[in-house]
């Protein structure tokens, strides 16, 4: 069989506006299917950092839009198992346009004294962070976001506020580096929170608080005991994993597992009629040829596997074409803004790029296995007397 692969590749292409009509059509499909993949698996098996395994995430039990009392902090930071509880607000607001998407960055309000010991993967200078510590209204940013701005220590970052009436004057006073996410500006809790007392009702409470564990084992205990501890209070409280808490705004976008499994079923089944069409067509045209083929001893076996490995080589080049083509979308969504997932470490995981080309082989298979199997079993006589 090995011998007949330059006969088979040669054959795959002899209709060259069909056969590359076939390969871009199953390249375009597949770098969907790749794509959507590989947000996939970004949505919920990407590897987590170590220390994400240690924290934990408190919020209202009713929603995101429900605030905490301010003392529930040191209250939970009493609770056996926990290290340190600190206060993690998302703060928004629109930095210069909000029509630019590369304006649209994560803000939000910390603790800083707290925020190394419950975030240790940002990694700063220690002359940075000192400056960030001491001035209320100093900022910290990723240095993506810093580069994508031309950010540079000591510049002025006005920040307007959307749900928060405020507008904070910043001082940009570290950039600091994290794999997971290099994007995100950090803000005192005190600036804003001092800010806030001037709007009757919104000062001195938290929306959710990231809490460090002694132990990662314990993450389920510690967070039973916290929604315990608060459970005939009148602001009631969910504590779950930072990754459940991250995995919380894609079900947002509803059930997102299933619309993804069903654009990639539909574009498997749209690409495997395309496919069967233009492979039954390509079988036709050469039933003659293969009573040829009979004449000079080819078997049945032999001229049904020629037909198969055809239609599968032409599907095997379409399925690379379309992993390159998803390895270039990829690359693109890299350089945009981080929502739900980390887009700076989104990439095509080997098990895609292993089941994209093997749902490549299989549309070239199921394709062209009838017509092939047809064509084979012709008598030597029917088929040269076949016409079309």
């Amino acid at each position: 069989m090995l011998q007949h692969l330059p006969l088979i590749f040669k054959n795959s292409l002899r209709n060259r506006r069909r056969s590359l009509l076939t390969i871009i059509s199953i390249g375009a499909s597949l770098s969907l299917l790749g794509l959507l993949l590989a947000l996939y698996h970004a949505f919920y098996f990407a590897e987590l950092a170590p220390e994400a395994a240690l924290r934990l995430i408190t919020r209202n039990r009713v929603s995101l839009a429900n605030p905490l009392p301010y003392s529930y902090g040191a209250q939970i930071k009493q609770i056996p198992g926990v290290k340190e509880a600190m206060i993690f607000n998302w703060f928004g607001g629109t930095y210069k346009d909000n029509r630019d998407p590369k304006n649209q960055f994560a803000r939000f309000v910390v603790e800083p004294e707290k925020l190394a010991i419950v975030n240790p993967e940002y990694k700063l200078p220690d002359a940075e962070r000192a400056a960030f510590l001491a001035e209320t209204t100093a900022c910290i940013v990723g240095r993506k976001t810093a580069n994508n701005h031309n950010m540079k220590i000591g510049d002025r970052i006005v920040i307007e506020g959307d749900y928060a009436p405020i507008t904070l004057n910043l001082t940009l006073r570290g950039i600091f580096d994290n794999p997971s996410d290099n994007e995100t500006m950090f803000i005192h809790y005190k600036y804003v929170n001092e800010s806030l007392k001037s709007q009757p009702g919104m000062a001195d409470f938290v929306g959710t608080y990231s809490i460090k564990l002694e132990r990662a084992e314990d993450s389920n205990a510690v967070a039973k005991a916290i929604d315990d501890k608060f459970r005939n209070a009148p602001q009631q409280t969910k504590t779950e994993t930072e990754q459940a808490f991250t995995l919380s705004f894609v079900g947002f976008l509803g059930n997102v597992k299933l619309i993804l499994f069903s654009i990639c079923a539909a574009v498997t089944f749209t690409i495997l009629l395309v496919s069967g069409n233009t492979m039954a067509m390509a079988v036709r045209e050469r039933v003659r040829e293969v009573g040829v083929l009979k004449t000079l001893g080819y078997t049945n076996g032999l001229v049904l596997a020629m037909l198969v490995g055809e239609a599968v080589m032409i599907s095997l080049i379409g399925g690379v074409i379309g992993l390159v083509i998803a390895n270039g979308l990829i690359a693109a969504l890299r350089t945009l803004p981080s929502t739900f997932v980390n887009m700076s470490t989104l990439t095509v995981p080997p098990w895609v790029t292993v089941s994209c080309l093997l749902i490549a082989v299989s549309i070239g298979l199921i394709s062209s296995l009838i017509p092939a199997w047809s064509a084979s079993r012709r008598s030597i006589v029917e088929a040269l007397k076949f016409t079309d």
